[in-house]
């Protein structure tokens, strides 16, 4: 498999050239069976660093723009984000956004480990914003447990703006699983939803020790 391939031969020795990470909690990730991946996210290189940590592959929700890109560098990073194990996800609401949901349920539905950014975005500023509802949608709709996550200095490696990441020194704190028995079944509701994105996003919180803002970031972080 070209995911396989790509992360082993490729990905996996790049970032033992370029890049110290230090890994702490990795035998919180099951070896087996659904679990949902929950980051934060600083750094477009995040969805590589990440998934090479870890030996089970990882289907990551990025977002639609790194697939819809024109040209030949469009092309290359839509390419390498489909082999990545990457699914597009739709951040503008409604129809196309349940649509990538849905994919992403199936994933777990099929017992795989998949990675989502509760905020929905990268952080402009390396603060921590709000958690939006997919990802308790996610959790309370499959009952999968969710394994929190902080990346640790992507942002010096790959600033906002910059194309490929520098060499530097990195981290990746993994937190025990969440379990959200006592919220099942409502995976409609409003204020159960909420509660269960607060409960991950604190638990985010703790790993990376970020400053907290209560509010959703921005779409388009700050240049």
């Amino acid at each position: 498999m070209l995911y396989d391939f790509l992360k082993r031969f490729a990905v996996r020795p790049l970032i033992r050239i370029f890049f110290r990470v230090k890994i702490q909690g990795i035998d919180n990730v099951p070896e087996s069976g659904a679990a949902i991946l929950a980051s934060n996210h600083l750094s477009v290189s995040d969805s590589v660093f990440l998934p090479a940590a870890l030996d089970r592959p990882v289907i990551f929700l990025a977002k639609d723009e790194y697939f819809n890109g024109t040209g030949l560098k469009g092309r290359i990073t839509a390419w390498f984000f489909r082999n990545i194990n990457q699914l597009p996800m739709d951040r503008s609401g409604g129809k196309k956004s349940a649509a990538s949901l849905a994919s992403a349920k199936r994933a777990l539905d099929e017992g795989k480990l998949l990675g989502i950014y509760p905020e929905g975005t990268r952080s402009p500023d390396g603060r921590l914003y709000r958690a939006k509802l997919g990802v308790a949608k996610l959790a309370l709709e499959s009952g999968a447990p969710v394994i929190p996550i902080a990346m640790i200095d992507t942002d010096k490696v790959q600033p906002i703006n910059q194309s490929i990441p520098r060499p530097g020194k990195i981290g990746i704190k993994i937190g025990k699983p969440l379990a959200f028995e006592h919220l099942a079944g409502k995976h409609d509701d409003p204020a159960a939803m909420r509660a269960c994105a607060d409960e991950i996003r604190k638990a985010i919180n703790v790993l990376s020790g970020q400053s907290y803002v209560d509010i959703y970031a921005p779409r388009k972080p700050k240049k």
